[in-house]
């Protein structure tokens, strides 16, 4: 594999006097200085912010994927010891620890409430996507260079390309339904995007990919087009391929929400054992086929001392990071090491974290407290946005504004400038905002947006 093609960045960038870092530490050097990453302490994960200061952010929650990912990467290396094109494949530590800390980026405020509604206000100007506004802060909008963002490597970029097909390419129109008089009260499901990345970064992925061969390219960006039996129509296309460092972080992702969600919501409150015991009815061998005594491990998550709790999940996060493997990928015969392989964890695991995630969608997410919630933050979102949008250079800040001006005339990206903004709030900043806007008794002058 040729390193120096995945360290190159779109804007040539010379080491300081006298850096003896790599530049995958430099990545994370830039991104754990952001803005971006910084805001995501103020960013909710699954449950609501203010409310307890003991549960999970975007910011813990990504700190904690980035733990795993890492602990992924080396059992990797030690169960493929003797497979050189596996070893020389592997990221290194701190480029694993970027990818995994820059995964959630781009997630607006309120979760999948405020993403679905950019979505809505975003339908006739090119959709929004979390993801792919991942992309576009860490390749355009972060604020390390003036048109580069933080200029990342080319392999911190394929790392983070969770869905390597644009927008245009996975939309369907028809799958989405009604827009309602008042937009914030279109009904969420309807109107979740495509898995994508937004169409003004395709020359990034376009960059991104220049040096694959035309085989390799053409197939790594291909989409499967869905059928929803139960509805008798199409939805979106979905993206058929990742790269093996995009799947190392996704497994980690998954086994952070899955067990860190499910150890917040069991301290408080939101899974009962009873809850747990009524979920777990006839699926008890899920936890024997993986070697876990399902009893010993209840009584652990619902006893009465907290470092058992801890303990419990620790030994869960244990042993799906030791099932893990690289097998080849949908594109074995690529040439390409890096999307030749892919990881996984083998399908007793696959269907036991499954399950617990199962769990917590159920009892947590699913919940019309965590639902109310998110509702209100998607009103708030359309609210904003309809109101940035009517007056801009009445309401914009300078910076937002400037950025908006420069845009005159093209509509999409005049609207985009807006998306960027409120996609890059705070959930407490675009509050703040909305009542300023809003409340007659809220706001000053003298607030600094």
């Amino acid at each position: 594999m040729n390193k120096k093609i995945w360290e190159e960045r779109r804007l040539p960038s010379k080491l300081r006097d006298r850096d003896v870092r790599s530049e995958w530490e430099r990545d994370y050097a830039r991104l754990i200085h952001s803005a971006a990453f910084r805001r995501l302490q103020s960013k909710t994960q699954v449950l609501g912010l203010g409310e307890s200061d003991f549960y999970r952010t975007r910011l813990t929650h990504s700190m904690e994927v980035a733990q795993i990912g890492v602990g992924i990467v080396r059992w990797l290396k030690k169960k493929h010891k003797d497979n050189a094109e596996i070893q020389s494949a592997l990221p290194e530590d701190a480029l694993i620890s970027s990818i995994c800390l820059a995964h959630d980026i781009g997630h607006p405020p309120f979760g999948h409430g405020g993403e679905i509604a950019l979505n809505i206000c975003m339908r006739q100007y090119g959709g929004f996507e979390g993801n792919g506004q991942t992309l576009r802060i860490l390749s355009r909008l972060d604020k390390y260079t003036d048109q580069y963002g933080l200029n990342p490597t080319r392999r911190l970029i394929l790392g983070v390309l969770k869905y390597p097909a644009s927008y245009s390419a996975t939309v369907v129109d028809s799958s989405y339904g009604d827009i309602n008089t008042f937009k914030w009260l279109s009904k969420a499901d309807d109107h979740k995007p495509p898995k994508c990345y937004l169409d003004d970064e395709r020359d990034v992925v376009n960059w991104l990919l220049e040096t694959l061969d035309p085989e390799t390219k053409s197939a790594f960006i291909s989409v499967e087009h869905k059928f929803d039996q139960s509805t008798q129509k199409r939805i979106h296309n979905k993206p058929i391929h990742k790269a093996l460092d995009t799947s190392i972080m996704e497994l980690a992702d998954d086994i952070s929400y899955s067990l860190h969600d499910l150890e917040d919501a069991v301290s408080l409150g939101m899974v009962t054992r009873k809850g747990w015991e009524k979920h777990n009815e006839g699926a008890v061998d899920l936890f024997k086929n993986c070697g876990i005594d399902y009893h010993a491990l209840s009584e652990e998550l619902f006893g009465d001392e907290s470092y058992l709790r801890k303990n419990a999940i620790g030994g869960l996060v244990n042993k799906f990071i030791t099932n893990a493997v690289v097998r080849p990928s949908a594109m074995p015969h690529s040439k390409c090491e890096l999307i030749k392989w892919n990881a996984y964890i083998d399908k007793k695991h696959e269907g036991l974290l499954g399950h617990i995630f199962n769990l917590v969608r159920d009892q947590v997410i699913k919940s019309c407290n965590v639902q109310q919630l998110e509702f209100k933050g998607q009103k708030l979102v359309i609210e904003l946005f309809d109101a940035l949008i009517s007056d801009p250079e009445r309401l914009l800040p300078g910076s937002t504004l400037k950025r908006y001006a420069a845009a005159e005339g093209v509509q999409q990206k005049q609207a985009r400038v807006i998306c960027d903004f409120i996609a890059g709030m705070t959930d407490e900043y675009a509050t703040r905002l909305y009542e300023k806007l809003f409340y007659p008794h809220k706001g000053s002058i003298f607030d600094k947006y």
